[in-house]
């Protein structure tokens, strides 16, 4: 099993636009039931206001390097990452289990 960990925060030089990140989030959450291979999905948000806190984690989990692969180059996940460059940046983590 392979662990792919991703924090996601506002952009610094962006001003926060509540309705836009709400629906980022909201598609970030239900792409884990639209593709398939992803084995888990858990979408949190930070609940602590510190500066080095990022504003969200995803917890996602694949079979192997293959799998993620397969997710990372899926339509739907291109399309969500080309609307999330603009306002997020995010940090990723890969870890076998």
């Amino acid at each position: 099993m392979l662990n792919h960990i991703v924090l996601f925060r506002r952009k610094p030089d962006v001003v926060a636009n509540d309705g836009l990140e709400k629906s980022l989030v909201e598609r970030m959450d239900a792409l884990g039931t639209q593709i398939t291979g992803i084995r888990g999905w858990k979408l949190s948000t930070n609940e602590l206001d510190r500066p080095i806190c990022w504003g969200y984690v995803l917890e996602s989990r694949f079979d192997d390097t293959n799998a993620l692969n397969e997710y990372l180059f899926h339509p739907l996940h291109q399309a969500l990452v080309a609307d999330l460059k603009p306002y997020f940046e995010w940090a990723a983590v890969d870890y076998t289990l």
